[in-house]
């Protein structure tokens, strides 16, 4: 083994920021400003936040949530109060503890088909036992600090599930927009509507329906364009208010909000639902539950932190919040809860900057369903479904997709993956697609390997450079089994420009050195860098090359055997190589007996002869490189 002596060691990994997080005032301290229960800034308006615009953007949220609340419970097979149960909740007590700042929680849609499965399975009695016990389970998370791990996602990833979560809900919320029913999944949503389209036009109140859906949309692009202090006022409430008007006018008979006893449809669990913990499908039901709701509320905190750029959310407290608030829904017997985007991004771009926000909107469902039903009464259905429309493109952002492939087609590629695969499947399954589509990306990125193989003379040669991973091994098998079939007496395998080899591709490099080596008339030489495959700091003093010669072995070669004994150790024992020195692993055999001394004035990889009057030559089978050559893999 010969070792070139290299520099100082390099510098390490340099922390980076989180993915998707944006520096801004209170960024640092975590604080943003903000009083610690973050309800009000400090110093009110000359902190930045109007009390105006918290209280505006909460009626927002608030005809946001409504139809959304009763449209998730219809969807799961519970009576509607008790969506609005869980909204009334996710904005009381979620919204008022720490963890995020914008992000609006309440029942959510990528929870409706589990729900329905486990109504049905189990009763609705039981429900309240199960989101109960997820609700422990997700505090118990957070308390662990399990939170974190959300964080680590693409921003492509997150761009590809509010895509794929907005264009669902503008195809599904088309058809109470026409005072009709969405027959089911996206995709049945989509092939559906020509049919949708022709029965509207077929039915007088349902194009009128449509009509008051469609301004509804229209006046959300538009209304902020309106000149002078008018364009304060939410889009959605003008909207609310025209569409109340016009419902009451004679001869217009277009479907409205109908809300029931809140307090009626409220569940206690008992000790005979309790009893139902024994059964291992509760038990299954509590876990899935925990694992949807909580992947689900924190894949929504990473797109939601994305939309502004206030205070970032704090993952593990969040879930704790969660938790919290699931909880309080399964003593309620209510439906489960989750972070949910359409919500969160009205909130967002309503200008909402604390968390008063979010907490009033469960205050108005709350007051609007116990003490004015009537006046939730009048409300058209397909007013708050236009809402909604706008809400989902919005969430979509078609122009972010043109944007994505001009910066990176692979982001680009991994974004309308995930967007495709929410629609076709679910929400969870669909990021899941996508993070993993994320993986491969980043693998195959990593993995920027260049093997090229040459005959020079008598000599086959393999140089490999870059990031050599199993995704590149059955080019690095290729370009083996060319040298290897070359039948050259001299094979010389050239790793010094490789930065990472791993398991797999180390084997296969081990594994064709050793058969080769085994073969007649064959001579091998394998150069590594030390950062591969740097020995380790040897128990017993290292040996000088000539006692290593002695005994037939080199110290450290992986393919000569370790030196356990010799007769003279180096005069600093403790001396090793430096950080950026460079080991070559070279055949020990011999080649028709040849010896080189030392004292014939060769490079020793430094620049400088090396001559000690040794003179009784190199170890045994080791080759000279012309200097050229030595400089040529010399780093």
């Amino acid at each position: 083994m010969v070792k070139t002596p290299g520099g100082g060691a390099g510098a390490g990994p340099a922390t980076g920021a989180e993915p998707g997080t944006r520096t801004g005032a209170g960024a640092e301290d975590g604080t943003g400003g903000r009083d610690a229960k973050g309800l009000f800034p400090k110093g009110g308006k000359t902190a930045g936040v109007n009390l105006g615009t918290e209280i505006s953007a909460s009626l927002v949220v608030f005809l946001v949530a409504l139809p959304l609340c009763i449209g998730v419970a219809v969807a799961s097979g519970a009576p509607a109060e008790l969506g609005i149960i869980t909204g009334v909740i996710g904005g009381l007590v979620v919204g008022m503890t720490p963890g995020s700042t914008l992000q609006v929680s309440g029942p959510a849609a990528g929870l409706a088909a589990l729900v329905a499965e486990t109504v049905e399975a189990q009763g609705i009695a039981m429900l309240g036992v199960i989101v109960l016990g997820a609700g422990i389970l997700q505090i118990a998370l957070g308390l662990i600090r399990l939170g974190r791990m959300f964080q680590a996602t693409s921003v492509a990833v997150v761009q590809g599930m509010l895509a794929g979560i907005g264009l669902p809900l503008m195809v599904s919320q088309s058809y109470p927009l026409a005072d009709n029913k969405a027959p089911g999944t996206p995709i049945e949503n989509m092939l559906a509507f020509p049919g949708l389209v022709a029965d509207t036009l077929a039915n007088p109140q349902a194009a009128i329906a449509a009509g008051l859906g469609i301004a509804t949309v229209v006046l959300s692009f538009v209304w902020k364009k309106v000149p002078g202090p008018v364009n304060k006022i939410p889009a959605a409430l003008v909207a609310v208010g025209l569409g109340i008007g016009i419902a009451a006018l004679p001869g217009v008979e277009v479907k409205t909000l109908q809300v029931g006893n809140l307090l009626a449809a409220i569940q206690v669990p008992g000790p005979e639902q309790f009893a139902g913990l024994a059964d291992p499908a509760i038990l299954t039901a509590i876990v899935t539950f925990t694992v949807i709701a909580s992947a689900e509320s924190l894949f929504t905190a990473a797109a939601v932190d994305r939309m502004h750029d206030g205070k970032r959310t704090q993952y593990n407290s969040e879930l704790i919040a969660q938790g919290a608030g699931n909880t309080i829904c399964g003593i309620l017997g209510s439906l489960p809860m989750t972070a949910v985007v359409a919500r969160s991004s009205a909130n967002v771009q309503s200008g909402a900057k604390t968390r008063l926000s979010r907490t009033l909107h469960g205050l108005w469902l709350l007051a609007f369903a116990l003490l004015l039903p009537s006046v939730l009464a009048l409300i058209p259905i397909s007013v708050l479904a236009g809402v909604l429309v706008h809400s989902g493109w919005k969430l979509l952002a078609p122009e972010q997709f043109p944007k994505m492939w001009h910066q990176d087609r692979g982001e680009f590629i991994v974004m309308t993956l995930t967007t495709l695969a929410i629609v076709a499947t679910a929400l969870l399954e669909g990021v899941l697609i996508g993070l993993a589509a994320g993986i491969v990306l980043a693998a195959l990125r990593m993995s920027q390997t260049s093997v090229e193989h040459t005959i020079e003379g008598d000599t086959a040669k393999v140089v490999m450079k870059g990031n050599a991973t199993f995704l590149r091994l059955p080019k690095l098998i290729d370009a083996l089994e060319a040298v290897g079939a070359s039948e050259k007496e001299r094979i010389r395998l050239d790793l010094m420009g490789v930065t990472h080899l791993d398991h797999a591709c180390r084997n296969q490099v081990e594994e064709f050195v050793a058969q080769k080596r085994a073969t007649p008339g064959v001579r091998v030489e394998l150069l590594m860098p030390n950062e591969l495959n740097a020995p380790k700091a040897a128990k017993e003093p290292a040996r000088q090359p000539e006692a290593a010669a002695a005994t037939g072995a080199w110290s450290g070669d992986p393919f000569g055997g370790s030196l356990s004994s010799g007769p003279e150790p180096m005069a600093d024992p403790s001396a090793g190589p430096g950080p950026t020195a460079e080991w070559y692993y070279l055949d020990p055999r011999p080649v028709n007996g040849h010896h080189d001394g030392y004292g014939d004035g060769h490079s020793y990889g430094d620049g400088h002869g090396y001559s000690d009057g040794y003179g009784t030559g190199y170890p045994e089978g080791v080759d000279l490189f012309d200097d050229h050559r030595w400089d040529e893999t010399r780093r």
